[in-house]
């Protein structure tokens, strides 16, 4: 299914050229056939009749010479924000409620012509970065459906990025509103604290809140936010709109040292190409992050947690059994928290803050990675607690700073899950942050998403062989046998040397990692995750299966030798490759 833009609809509906009726018509057979995939993105939904008749009304109001900024739209809203006639969850059956008026972003959505089709799942209670904490199911990646979709906006995500909405609401207090759009292709904007309202909108930590919207493109999330900020005096935590220029690119990017990827070298090749095409748009500057990670941690390690054991104190005290367990061992920690910890909290929180506000003074933007890396379903559901802090590395300080966001896309790994950045500014730089993220969209010739999984894609693995395995050679019948499909001729980094291997029947050559290599000819080939475990075990000593830097910097897993495989070995770096070493003691 394509993306839709919502700019693109409501140009057409309020020029005549289609109707809201047809649109919605259109959506409602979008969700129908992607049911049959992931019905789990949903909570509930409107009534078919009730969207139609909706639709109806939009047609009537254009009809009558109204100009809608969101004319027909349809969208979606995280189960944690109310819409009238549709129940809401927070995805906890026990915590249920019938809400007796649009929150008002809804309402003001609703005013500007957009049409809510529907209630979107989410890690309980908003809390979680994954998307597997939910006792509706878990929404996994609209492109890889092994892999989390990333939360706690889960459905949200998957609702836009399955082409289904062309924008849905989510919410962020760590980063529940960038890392779905980092794994799934997405635009992710997290306005300034305040600048949304949230009334109607069962918190997680009241103070850090805010609601979020997914978008395919920059500017539908600059439309959105045109109807949607301003002042409500019902919040109290609403403030008037302000908006704050962005003065000189000087993009600041945290120290290399300070980079954590968790062993993911697909993320940290991507973040590095993203680094080259920031260096043409402005000056990219390295920058201490560890006051940012020092507040990061106050959020969960700290006495912040209590905030949400606050939000969810009724059914903790009362029915804590209808809390998902993963959710309820993280907020029960804040029972234990004292008054004296918060305050000293908040006083460290106030001097990590007033540093980041000097920050400004050098640096105009933080260009961070959105997450450090991603994770299987599977492997979530194995660590639920460690494998999701890792997601918030560089995104749980954001909101206790008190700062702006819009995550963008940034790449694809191999899996067809996304990679993504953050450009974070001061409060009020939401309109200067969105013109950023299209100036990076047209940077980086707004790539197109990977298709989307509908069956469950076969987990392959990329494998780069440099001797008796390539096409022509011994042993290439180890990976025929296996279905192993050729993906091309390349070569290394030019940090390796190739050795030709004493006594090695049929003759092998060992890959050595070193300095002062050179480029090695290689083929790469891509086998099924069981075929690749098969043949890994029939690799002898002394050599082994690691993971081998190709020349554009990107990594993939191939042959690499232990020390023990020079005794006696002839260096033939300087041939290039094991085709010219054979072809020479051939002639």
């Amino acid at each position: 299914m394509s993306r839709q833009h919502a700019s693109a609809i409501a140009a057409a509906v309020n020029a005549g050229t289609t109707s809201a009726e047809a649109v919605m018509a259109e959506t409602l057979a979008r969700i129908a056939a992607y049911d049959a995939v992931q019905p789990q993105i949903w909570i509930s939904r409107a009534a078919a009749d009730d969207l139609l008749a909706q639709a109806r009304a939009v047609d009537a109001r254009v009809a009558a010479g109204e100009v809608l900024p969101l004319a027909g739209v349809p969208y979606a809203a995280k189960d944690n924000i109310d819409v009238a006639g549709l129940p809401t969850t927070a995805a906890c059956p026990a915590f249920a409620y019938q809400p007796d008026a649009d929150a008002t972003v809804i309402a003001r959505l609703k005013a500007a012509g957009a049409i809510c089709v529907g209630k979107t799942n989410l890690d309980q209670f908003a809390t979680g970065l994954n998307g597997t904490r939910s006792p509706y199911g878990a929404p996994r990646n609209a492109h890889n459906l092994a892999w989390v979709s990333g939360g706690s906006s889960s459905g949200s995500s998957v609702a836009v990025a399955a082409g289904l909405v062309p924008f849905a609401l989510g919410t962020d207090t760590a980063g529940s509103g960038r890392v779905p759009a980092a794994f799934q292709h997405l635009i992710g904007f997290k306005p300034s604290r305040g600048r949304w309202s949230g009334t109607g909108l069962v918190p997680a930590c009241r103070t850090l809140d805010c609601i979020t919207v997914f978008t395919d493109r920059p500017a539908d999330a600059a439309l959105v936010d045109q109807v949607i900020a301003g002042f409500d005096a019902a919040d109290a935590y609403s403030k008037p709109l302000a908006d704050r220029p962005l003065g000189p690119r000087r993009f600041a990017v945290p120290r290399r040292d300070q980079r954590n990827w968790f062993g993911d070298v697909e993320a940290e090749h991507l973040y590095e190409r993203a680094l080259a095409t920031l260096a043409t748009l402005g000056e990219v500057v390295e920058l201490d992050i560890a006051p940012l990670l020092e507040a990061a941690q106050l959020l969960y390690g700290g006495p912040w947690v209590a905030e949400r054991t606050a939000a969810m104190a009724e059914i903790l005290t009362n029915n804590p059994d209808a809390v998902d367990p993963t959710v309820r061992t993280v907020v029960e920690q804040g029972w234990a928290k004292t008054a004296v910890e918060l305050f000293n909290g908040m006083y460290r929180l106030a001097d990590i803050k007033r540093h980041a506000d000097l920050l400004w003074d050098s640096i105009d933007v933080l260009a961070f990675p959105t997450t450090p890396t991603s994770y299987r379903v599977a492997e979530m559901l194995a660590a639920p607690v460690g494998l999701n802090s890792n997601l918030g590395l560089y995104t749980n300080f954001v909101n206790l700073l008190d700062m702006a966001a819009v995550a963008v896309p940034a790449g694809q790994k191999a899996n067809g899950v996304g990679f993504g950045i953050t450009f974070i500014g001061p409060a009020d730089t939401d309109r200067a942050l969105l013109d950023l993220a299209e100036t990076w969209a047209e940077a980086t010739g707004h790539p197109a998403p990977p298709p989307l999984d509908l069956e469950g894609k076969m987990q392959t693995v990329k494998l780069a062989v440099v001797g008796a395995h390539l096409e022509g050679m011994p042993l290439h019948w180890q990976l025929t046998s296996r279905n192993a499909t050729f993906v091309g001729a390349f070569e290394t980094a030019p940090t390796y040397r190739l050795y030709a291997m004493a006594d090695s029947v049929p003759p092998k050559p060992a890959l050595v990692f070193t300095p002062d290599g050179a480029p090695i000819k290689l083929e790469v080939y891509e086998l099924g995750v069981a075929e690749f475990g098969s043949f890994v075990v029939d690799v002898p000593p002394p050599l082994a299966i690691g993971t081998v830097t190709l020349a554009d910097g990107s990594s993939v897993k191939g042959f690499v030798a232990e020390p023990r495989a020079l005794t006696g070995a002839e260096d033939i770096t300087h041939l290039g490759g094991w085709r010219a070493y054979i072809a020479s003691k051939t002639a």
